[in-house]
């Protein structure tokens, strides 16, 4: 039996770094499901300039920290840049 997060709709995102202060930012660029056997669909509403997509569960307004994102999940990210 399939638990409701597995089946709950997840946020794609891109990660931009700005040039002239190394400042991270997340952009939204569509939404990703899973599937029965687990594998994604990604439904992209712009394709990432630097070719990196960061697939995650979608977290309501009032459990998002004003913007900020954990240190942890840009290591993440920045491994997968690299």
């Amino acid at each position: 039996m399939e638990s409701a997060s597995s089946r709950s709709p997840l946020v794609v995102y891109t990660i931009v770094e700005r040039e002239r202060d190394g400042k991270k930012f997340w952009v939204r660029i569509g939404a990703a499901f899973r599937n029965r056997d687990g594998s994604l669909n990604a439904f992209l509403d712009a394709v990432p300039v630097n070719g990196t997509m960061h697939i995650r569960e979608a977290r309501p307004w009032n459990e998002r920290d004003a913007g900020e994102v954990p240190h942890d999940d840009l290591a993440v990210a920045d491994a997968l840049a690299q």
